[in-house]
């Protein structure tokens, strides 16, 4: 079949409508019954609670690795003491936020994706409307708000554990004292970076959830579709975390937040 351009942008335009449509839906279900808190709970564990070790783990080194590239520079010119608030100012605004989002991207996004496309492709979805229960209110709601819920709070934890790891990297490295880095990261940090680095994990939670969602509601082609859907999921739901990114910063700097 030839490629068509304007096939191709009719799609990807209707891919935006169909996603801002399940957005808005999404969203008008927590104004309304029934709220299925139990389910929230239930993938609040899952999302939350689940990728707890990988992004402790994941926080931990790249704290480390930000620490050692940051000595390794700091060193040519004497300032190694810096090294606490360079770490404490990276981590809580960029990497702490994006790092966090990449991997519950990862392990979320995907994760969603395939639940509900082989719930697509096996007809559960269309036994829950024969039963008259709204698939969006039963599957897609919970699983937003248990990701803009847990973000947020895996992201504090990110941080603390970057942190950590740029400590053992300035203690054992660079020989600072425990009370000199944490002092120096705790005096560097302002209100506005902790804003903003809390900010974001709220609409890179928006994202990872309904990414999924998207990606699984719309399979096709079977047990084979479940897989690209899955793909498809982490690919976007990562690019988008990234963009979205860029432009929230872009953002708050336009408008002088910091």
């Amino acid at each position: 079949m030839p490629f068509s351009f304007d096939g191709f942008l009719k799609r990807q335009v209707l891919a935006v409508q169909e996603f801002a449509i399940l957005l808005g839906r999404a969203v008008g279900n927590a104004f309304s019954r029934p709220r299925y808190v139990a389910d929230t709970l239930v993938q609040m564990d899952v999302i939350g609670v689940g990728a707890l070790s990988v992004v402790v783990l994941t926080g931990f080194f790249t704290g480390g690795s930000l620490a050692l590239q940051t000595y390794r520079t700091l060193s040519t010119f004497g300032e190694t003491a810096l090294i606490a608030q360079v770490v404490a100012i990276a981590v809580v605004r960029e990497f702490g936020p994006v790092v966090t989002a990449l991997m519950v991207a990862g392990r979320s996004s995907s994760g969603i994706a395939s639940e509900l496309g082989s719930m697509l492709v096996s007809e559960q979805v269309d036994a829950m409307r024969a039963l008259g229960t709204d698939p969006l209110r039963k599957l897609v709601t919970p699983r937003l708000y248990a990701t803009v819920i847990m973000l947020p709070l895996l992201t504090i934890l990110s941080d603390f554990s970057g942190m950590l790891g740029g400590y053992f990297i300035a203690r054992y490295t660079v020989h600072l004292t425990t009370v000199s880095y944490w002092t120096t990261a705790y005096q560097s940090l302002t209100l506005q970076d902790v804003t903003q680095g809390l900010l974001k994990p709220f609409f890179f939670g928006v994202v990872i959830s309904l990414v999924g969602c998207y990606q699984g509601l719309t399979t096709g082609g079977g047990t084979e579709g479940v897989g690209r859907s899955t793909t498809q999921a982490v690919v976007v739901a990562s690019v988008l975390i990234l963009v979205l990114d860029f432009f929230i910063s872009k953002f708050l700097i336009g408008i002088g937040f910091f």
